[in-house]
């Protein structure tokens, strides 16, 4: 048989070959002599099937693979380095370049043989960095060689200076007119990112025009990698040039863009009046599409930053006149103007960038009454601005009739939420203005800490893991102020009822102060006339479970564990109040002024001193206790994961397990990624039920899954140093 026949059958073996072993891989040792054998052939067909067989033999057996990285490792370099120097060849050449299926076989095996290995990495860096200049990138076969080069450069064991050079090679794809290079140039840098970001860095600007691309993949893919991108000292840079393409950006893609921003400029903002110039911004472009989390959590920021109360009412109000038709911004503007109208009239809390403005009450009140007059804004929205006008009363008492005559127009209004406000506020107004100013006061401040708690147990994502002092986006404030929760009731940080706490008064004094003691005409407590709740006489029993499909903050569900408090006893007298609009959120309940702050755990809860739970040369966990005082069985645990490496941990899994005598409650980490050094933490909150207190101690068995470049580990221990007391 000739020679010319045998070659075409060796390859047509070597084919078969690696098929036979796919489907029965215990036959792959059978297959490893003849397939090195292949190697040595100068036939570049059975050459490349040789390169195939032996690339599929090294996935498939451990064995197969120990035995090609130490006899053919050199080899293929050669035959590598041959072929990328080998004068032109009319046999071989494809578009200028000479056999480019043979040089993708060839880099995709030594790929799978440097991986892991420093020795096989080291013999092949010369003719990979060669591969990688020598190319051109001008053709499309030439960038499908220099993306496989890519590829083996990243997963072999290497130094910074040849990834450095692969990662230019992206770069330059990001250049390239070709959609498809472009978006596998992005995709690869998504990858090895964290290899080294700092290389990545350099081509930041070419990313962000990626973002402003005529192709909806290739923006997504380039928005997320800016993401990964946003460091402390680039994040306000960055977060200029995304606002700035906000403004302009395809209705499509602001979604996309605006959920980034948020996240962006909530996860790195260490300064406040920072963070709500941009969300202020975000809200003037695209208020449409921002999700009701984002503005919740800049309503935390903003009640807490008493500083910027006059700054940012007054931005707001100017904002507003200028992007009326932007909902949600409409949203937090009429809150803000509710809280703090008064710093618009005496440029109250000036900073020394902003310029004073004339503003009157008059002029207040029209802009909250165009608000509520808009056809285009929902219930929700209608519903807080006439929670803004009755605050508004109270602090510009001259135009009280004004706004009361404006309330009364929605008593007759289609809309049962608005209805029941508008007559509700109407008696406020009309008959107990003794207690007006108490009722509407401000808001106490949404405690900023349990706010941020709660996100971090009830949000799974965490790639926008809190490190700052500002509320980072966001759970709802109802869930904030947990009123459904089936937790026994916390008591109340005054030390009185829950009811001082809804009203921000003792109702024995209010009672005093506007003769509640004597019945009103119709025989009803004033307050409770107030209200619209009937006769204080009824009886204290629980409210019907109705089929509203809203949560009505005035209708808790008591706790199975604890008696009914005052509160109670008032929604079960309110049937009302358990048929709201289907289309009322019950975020307006919880905005307008009649819900009781959040109790904060320094006032509330027992707090123990935190251990070390468990350490190793590269991870540390730390625990934090608190108990609520009237269930000393349950434990809460605030874990803290720390990494003591100059490694990036990824894909960040915790397990723990307990004895049959406790039970173990594990809410969603706060991230996944655990940055080296040390920079940020992971957190994770976990809830512990003894059955046995004050009999048995706490005993803990952990498990921390990671993956560093891509290879997973594994650590383990046990916790037996709880405090006693717990």
């Amino acid at each position: 048989m000739g020679p010319q026949i045998a070659f075409p059958r060796m390859s047509e073996a070597a084919l078969c070959s690696a098929r036979i072993i796919k489907k029965v891989p215990d036959l792959a040792e059978n297959f490893v002599g003849p397939a090195t054998a292949l190697l040595r052939e100068k036939h570049h067909g059975v050459l490349i099937t040789g390169v195939q067989l032996c690339t599929d033999l090294c996935k498939i057996s451990s064995e197969a693979l120990e035995h090609v990285r130490k006899k053919c490792t050199d080899g293929l370099v050669r035959v590598l380095k041959d072929l990328a120097n080998n004068p032109y060849s009319p046999e071989y050449d494809v578009a200028g370049f000479t056999d480019p299926f043979l040089h993708i076989r060839l880099l995709r095996l030594l790929r799978v043989l440097g991986e892991g290995d420093p020795d096989a990495s080291d013999s092949m860096n010369d003719i990979l960095a060669q591969v990688a200049t020598k190319i051109e990138s001008n053709k499309t076969i030439g960038n499908a060689i220099l993306y496989e080069c890519v590829q083996t450069i990243m997963s072999i064991q290497d130094s910074g200076g040849l990834r450095v050079l692969a990662i230019n090679i992206l770069g330059k794809f990001l250049s390239h007119r070709d959609n498809n290079i472009r978006y596998v140039g992005l995709n690869m840098l998504m990858k090895v990112v964290t290899a080294d970001v700092q290389a990545v860095q350099r081509h930041r600007a070419t990313i962000l025009e990626c973002i402003k691309d005529s192709d909806v993949s290739i923006r997504r893919r380039a928005l997320e990698l800016v993401c990964i991108l946003v460091n402390e000292t680039n994040v306000k840079a960055l977060t200029k040039e995304l606002v700035d393409y906000l403004e302009v950006s395809d209705p499509d893609f602001r979604v996309d863009l605006t959920e980034k921003i948020c996240s962006i400029v909530s996860k790195y903002s260490s300064e406040k009046i920072w963070y709500i110039d941009q969300m202020l911004k975000v809200l003037s472009e695209a208020g449409n599409y921002v999700k009701d989390e984002v503005w919740h959590a800049l309503i935390v920021v903003i009640s807490n930053a008493s500083e910027l109360h006059g700054y940012t009412v007054r931005a707001l109000y100017k904002a507003f006149q200028r992007s009326a038709e932007q909902e949600t911004l409409v949203r937090v503007a009429v809150w803000c103007i509710g809280e703090y109208g008064e710093f618009l009239i005496n440029n109250d809390g000036m900073l020394d960038v902003e310029d004073p403005i004339r503003v009157t009450e008059s002029d207040v009140v029209h802009v909250v009454e165009i608000a509520l007059k808009r056809h285009s804004l929902d219930i929700t929205t209608k519903a807080m601005t006439l929670v803004a006008l009755l605050k508004l009363s109270s602090r510009f008492p001259s135009f009280s009739e004004r706004i009361r005559e404006i309330v009364v127009q929605y008593k007759g209004n289609f809309v049962l939420e608005l209805q029941q406000r508008s007559i509700e506020f109407n008696l406020i107004m009309a008959k107990h203005q003794n207690i007006r100013s108490t009722l509407v006061e401000r808001m106490p401040v949404l405690d900023e800490a349990t706010f941020i708690a709660r996100r971090a147990g009830s949000l799974p994502d965490a790639a926008s893991t809190p490190t700052n002092g500002v509320a980072k986006a966001v759970a709802p404030i109802v869930d904030l102020l947990d009123i459904n929760s089936d937790d026994a009731p916390i008591p109340s940080s005054s030390g009185g009822d829950l009811l001082h706490d809804l009203l921000g008064v003792n109702i024995s004094l209010a009672a005093q102060q506007s003769d509640a003691a004597q019945p009103s005409e119709n025989g009803t407590d004033v307050l409770l006339d107030l209200l619209s709740i009937g006769s204080p006489s009824a009886p204290n029993e629980l409210p019907a479970q109705g089929n509203s499909s809203t949560i009505d903050i005035l209708s808790p569900k008591p706790s199975k564990k604890a008696p009914l408090s005052p509160l109670d006893d008032l929604a079960s007298l309110s049937p009302s109040r358990t048929t709201l609009n289907a289309g009322a959120s019950p975020l307006v309940e919880s905005l307008d002024g009649f819900v009781p702050s959040p109790p904060t755990e320094e006032s509330n809860e027992l707090v123990y001193p935190s251990i070390t739970a468990f350490e190793s040369s590269s991870l540390r966990l730390v625990f934090n206790f608190s108990k609520q005082p009237g269930n000393l069985q349950t434990t809460n645990i605030r874990a803290t994961f720390t990494n003591l490496t100059s490694n990036v941990y990824t894909d960040f899994v915790f397990q723990a397990a307990v004895p049959k005598f406790l039970q173990l409650h594990l809410n969603p980490a706060s991230g996944n990624i655990l940055t080296a050094s040390g920079k940020e933490s992971i957190t994770q909150n976990m809830r512990l039920t003894n059955s046995q207190h004050g009999k048995k101690s706490l005993v803990m068995r952990i498990k921390v899954s990671y993956k560093i470049n891509g290879k997973e580990t594994l650590e383990e221990g046990q916790i037996n140093n709880f405090p006693r007391e717990l």
